[in-house]
């Protein structure tokens, strides 16, 4: 790929991001709520099938899906874990999530746990990975922020583990701008449809 399709990919990224941003922004609050709560039933039923240890995230602003939807899949007894975003660029490090009691400020915004760090390689313990993301295309390209700690800690996860990007419905597109190092989405969890599988899987 040449310098100049880099350029034009991130450019149309960009392009979604400012859009996709914009509608999170116009969204009515109650409407959010709603489908937050939908969210969360969805992640505590795929939690209930695959077991183990959950590597989700807490969401901050607009995002959908809670920080309380976080919790109650902690509250049901999943061990969930946290990312902790390094201070440069390279994977994410986790941390175990002990209720909102443990938690602490972190950059951009964010909240991150502040027990012991378990490394990157904590997600290769995980059976469900519950991913951020702006948008994702049915064969699996997720939408980002643009800081590539995801694209650089996915490829650590296990074989055959769900990877779980949680938008709302109308953010699950049929195609976007994609690169080399996107990595790609197993299934998207949304509000009303629920889970839906994509690419090879969908």
């Amino acid at each position: 790929m040449t310098a100049r399709t880099d350029d034009h990919e991130q450019s149309s990224k960009d392009v979604w991001r400012r859009r996709i941003l914009a509608a999170r922004r116009a969204l009515d609050p109650a409407v959010r709520t709603v489908r937050a709560a939908a969210l969360t039933r969805g992640a505590l039923a795929l939690a209930a099938d695959t077991g183990g240890p959950v590597c989700a995230y807490l969401p901050i602003g607009t995002e959908p899906w809670s920080p309380e939807g976080v919790e109650e899949l902690r509250a049901a007894g999943h061990e969930v874990l946290l990312p902790v975003v390094p201070a440069g660029r390279g994977p994410l490090d986790w941390a175990r999530h002990d209720g909102p009691g443990s938690l602490a400020p972190g950059p951009i915004g964010l909240r991150e746990p502040s027990g012991p760090r378990l490394g990157p390689a904590a997600i290769t313990r995980a059976r469900l990975i519950l991913v951020p993301g702006l948008a994702a295309d049915r064969r699996g390209v997720r939408l980002g922020r643009g800081k590539g700690h995801y694209d650089q800690t996915l490829p650590l996860v296990a074989t055959g583990v769900p990877l779980v990007i949680v938008i709302d419905d109308d953010e699950l597109v049929d195609a976007l701008p994609a690169e080399p190092h996107d990595h790609p989405m197993s299934a998207a969890l949304l509000p009303l449809a629920g889970y839906t599988l994509l690419g090879k899987n969908g």
